[in-house]
């Protein structure tokens, strides 16, 4: 596993875009050569968003041929309802770039046959090669994508049920009103994500810190799914120095030490 460190939230943004267009650029994505990618929602990648909508609009890198994938959706909630992580993501980051609207899929909230839905959603992946790089946040009990705590780490794409800190937490989307918020989701599961090529989880603020010690120093547990990410091969948590709040002294001055090359 890697892990950087950066000092606050802004500096942390600007390293998690430099790393999605030095990713992308790496590729050379062409017509017949996409670069896929999957994307989260919530508010920690927010100034990575802003920080790659402006490398756009500079010239320094394209979408193109960039395929996205979003990570899960309310049920109940359709593409133009303004509370749904589909319109999340095109009103904060895929309306500023020149993405290809056929090369985005979301799980369709409104769907009456979850079971399809999920099956299509797992083909469709497939059917380009797989993920390239899924980016992720991570939740204060160490949820990723909406693979609750005791989720199963075999888990493929499928319905969950939202446990109460996270439907506290998503409330700010729906009035604060914790009632208002639907309580099943649609969500890629910890396998599809860990069959990506490469897996980067963000992490911000003190609230995270318990989830980013758990995820590097504790052991692998469906308890906190985030710590499946010590199995995969090119796995990599990001976060800022108040989310490191709970590692050893040792483990933070040891990532920082090795951590000397930009990429």
């Amino acid at each position: 596993m890697r892990v950087v460190i950066k000092n606050d939230y802004e500096e942390l943004s600007h390293w998690a875009a430099d790393y999605v267009v030095y990713r992308i650029n790496k590729h050379k994505p062409s017509p017949k050569h996409l670069f896929v990618l999957g994307l989260p929602s919530g508010s920690t990648p927010l100034g990575m968003f802003k920080h790659l909508a402006q490398y756009y609009k500079e010239g320094k890198v394209s979408f193109e041929n960039v395929v996205f994938f979003g990570m899960g959706e309310y049920v109940g909630i359709g593409a133009g309802d303004e509370r749904g992580f589909q319109y999340f993501l095109w009103d904060q980051f895929l309306k500023y770039v020149n993405i290809k609207k056929e090369h985005v899929y979301f799980l369709d909230g409104l769907t009456t046959n979850f079971a399809k839905e999920c099956a299509n959603y797992e083909a469709t992946i497939k059917k380009y090669g797989g993920v390239d790089l899924f980016i992720g946040g991570v939740g204060v009990d160490g949820h990723i994508a909406f693979n609750e705590p005791y989720s199963s780490l075999c888990s493929r794409t499928r319905v969950k049920t939202l446990t109460p800190s996270t439907l506290k937490a998503n409330s700010r989307f729906f009035d604060n009103d914790v009632s208002k918020v639907p309580p099943l989701v649609l969500t890629i599961g910890i396998s599809t994500m860990m069959d990506a090529e490469e897996v980067m989880i963000m992490a911000t603020g003190a609230q995270k810190a318990e989830a980013v010690k758990q995820a590097i120093e504790g052991n692998i547990t469906h308890v906190w799914p985030v710590s499946i990410l010590q199995q995969h091969p090119h796995g990599i948590i990001a976060c800022d120095e108040t989310a490191t709040a709970k590692l050893e002294r040792e483990t933070v001055a040891y990532f920082k030490e090795i951590d000397k090359n930009k990429f």
